[in-house]
């Protein structure tokens, strides 16, 4: 019946109702979780083109304090200037309905020799640890959008295949067996009157 596996007669209508009744409740869960997503989704996607901004702000700044550092001290300087160490990077994550997604991240500057060479390669250094700090808290921002922009559509599918499919067969199959059982109970009904005005044979 309409691709849908029913039992025969009322435990038939029983079981579509049952499987109707799950549909809806789908569909308002479905809803709802995607009303969240997107209130969510707005505020991550605000949250991702500001720190893209802070991001771009604070590295054309580096990038002008590193040119300082080099016209005033040299390449060499600021090779020196260098810490030789590993950065260190710390994701923060957060939980938005099941789906786990950064919420903010930690820039630590490499360990290692830190010699003082001049003012110029000073500030340097400090706006690169500033760019970086912003480009660690931007990829956080991002990657949590795009997180939840996925689960948004996933759910909008998922939302779709069950309130604009799967209702309408489940509806379809009940309204057939519906009528199926009805023209039934109507034929059982006339036998049963032409059974008792027929008069016995004995």
């Amino acid at each position: 019946m309409n691709g849908i596996r029913v039992p025969p007669g009322r435990a038939g209508r029983l079981h579509l109702d049952r499987r109707l009744a799950a549909a809806r409740s789908a569909t308002d869960l479905l809803d709802r979780k995607l009303r969240i997503l997107t209130a969510e989704l707005a505020g991550l996607q605000q949250a991702a083109t500001r720190t893209e901004r802070e991001w771009n702000t604070l590295a054309a700044a580096a990038d002008q304090r590193l040119l300082v550092a080099a016209l005033l001290g040299g390449q060499r300087a600021t090779r020196l200037a260098m810490p030789h160490g590993l950065a260190g990077v710390e994701l923060r994550y957060a939980t938005t309905i099941g789906i786990r997604h950064p919420s903010g991240g930690s820039y630590a500057a490499p360990r290692g020799p830190d010699p003082w060479a001049g003012l110029a390669v000073d500030e340097a250094r400090q706006a690169v640890r500033e760019a970086l700090a912003a480009a660690v808290n931007h990829a956080a921002a991002a990657r949590a959008a795009q997180l939840i922009d996925a689960e948004v559509a996933a759910t909008r599918i998922r939302l779709r295949a069950i309130r604009d499919r799967l209702i309408p067969r489940l509806e379809e199959a009940r309204a057939k067996l519906v009528l199926a059982i009805d023209e039934q109970e109507r034929g059982d009904a006339i036998r049963l009157r032409l059974a008792a005005a027929r008069p016995d044979a004995g």
